[in-house]
């Protein structure tokens, strides 16, 4: 089979899986947890036939490649600048789902996750040039900004990696899933980054490896839609849980209020100022005595 024939039948394999995807999403109400990753399977099922049909249109001799390929072009930016947009919103909303047993490490995790974000969209408009300002630069704007969601893609998969037990998360919960298919889809990107310089042919190797990173990123969020979620049960710490004290931490932070903090009956400062009282008292005894 040609590269070319491989390309068209990976994609028609990945719309079909968008649109599972979406279905069994839906079907299982996962839309209600996660409202912004359903605007973004809605996205992609909606706006991938509709794309295809345009690089097919405008990729046919008929002399109206004039007319579709500024209608892909645009079309295709649009969609993938949308897409970047709401995928902030959805590492958002699955880090609020697993931090949603620990209101105060949710409320200063939001925080910090909004700061990271202005600083992210800071540095990626600083880092396109505008040297010559054409519509080749919304390319160079839109992939900054997927390259600035990818980043935090991987971070979310990292911190869930290595704070599961502290969080009591199970790897077979859907957050846990989602963040696991987004941070595959992210690094897809960066290595396709890396190699498109190779060539820039749609029928490429490069291009096929890519596509069945996306393959392999949607077959994941499938497995985990599909198979049984586990019974979500409440969160129970020990008092004396790092985590429990750093969730009390995180709540009194920005708040006047006042936490009594219980201390042991004999601390070690009282202790030291008792000792050393009494050595002076005992000194100024033994000088009277003397004299």
């Amino acid at each position: 089979m040609q590269l070319g024939n491989a390309m068209s039948v990976m994609s028609a394999v990945e719309f079909v899986l968008w649109a599972a995807l979406g279905f069994v999403f839906w079907k299982k109400g996962f839309h209600r947890r996660f409202p912004a990753m359903s605007v973004y399977l809605a996205l992609r099922v909606g706006s991938m036939p509709v794309l295809l049909v345009l690089l097919y249109l405008q990729s046919q001799p008929n002399g109206y490649q004039d007319i579709y390929f500024p209608l892909y072009f645009y079309s295709y930016w649009a969609v993938y600048i949308a897409s970047a947009t709401i995928l902030f919103f959805v590492v958002l909303e699955i880090f609020r789902s697993v931090l949603l047993a620990f209101s105060g490490l949710l409320r200063f995790g939001t925080v910090v996750f909004r700061w990271a974000t202005l600083v992210s969209l800071i540095a990626t408009l600083g880092s396109v040039s505008y040297s010559h300002v054409s519509v080749m630069l919304i390319p160079d704007l839109a992939f900054a900004l997927m390259r600035s969601v990818s980043i935090l893609e991987l971070c979310l998969l990292g911190f869930l990696c290595l704070c599961m037990n502290a969080l009591r998360l199970s790897a077979r919960d859907i957050a846990f899933g989602s963040a696991l298919g987004l941070g595959l889809m992210s690094a897809n990107d960066f290595l396709h980054s890396l190699l498109a310089s190779i060539t820039n042919s749609l029928s490429a190797p490069v291009q096929v490896g890519y596509e069945i990173g996306i393959l392999a990123s949607l077959a994941t969020w499938a497995v985990y839609c599909a198979l049984p979620e586990p019974a979500r049960q409440p969160v129970v710490m020990p008092a004396n849980s790092t985590i429990y004290r750093w969730n009390e931490i995180a709540a009194a932070l920005g708040h006047g209020t006042q936490i009594a903090v219980q201390q042991p009956a004999n601390t070690f400062f009282l202790t030291d100022v008792e000792r050393v009282v009494e050595k002076v008292l005992t000194r100024n005894l033994q000088g009277n005595e003397s004299k």
